[in-house]
């Protein structure tokens, strides 16, 4: 059974920077697409950050610039470097897979594989 295991979440002030980690216990394919999503109490889970098997990478505007979703294969980890944190940042964010498959998408119906989530706290 595949698991996905986040880190690096924490408490950093606004203009702060953090790394979130993603530790996939298998890639049981060649063809991926993995992604970074967030969520607040009351709010509908999205998307931050994806890429898949050949490179590919998106963002959504509101992170643009500030967020770079990368991989380590050797590592079977996914990162998520986010930097200029705002208050508005602040929500438990998860790491997302889906084998098989290829092309980024912050959709979270797209995704089959979630872990358990990190919280990231920005103050002002």
């Amino acid at each position: 059974h595949m698991q996905l295991v986040e880190s690096g979440g924490g408490s950093v002030q606004a203009g702060g920077s953090l790394r979130l980690s993603c530790v996939a216990s298998d890639y049981p394919s060649n063809l991926y697409r993995m992604g970074w999503f967030r969520q607040t109490p009351g709010n509908e889970r999205e998307g931050v950050a994806s890429l898949d098997s050949a490179g590919s990478t998106v963002y959504p505007d509101f992170v643009l610039g500030r967020f770079t979703i990368s991989r380590d294969n050797a590592k079977n980890s996914l990162y998520l470097l986010m930097n200029s944190l705002k208050p508005e940042d602040t929500a438990m964010y998860y790491c997302a897979a889906r084998y098989g498959v290829i092309g980024t998408s912050t959709t979270p119906s797209l995704y089959t594989h979630w872990g358990q989530g990190t919280q990231v706290t920005v103050s002002s």
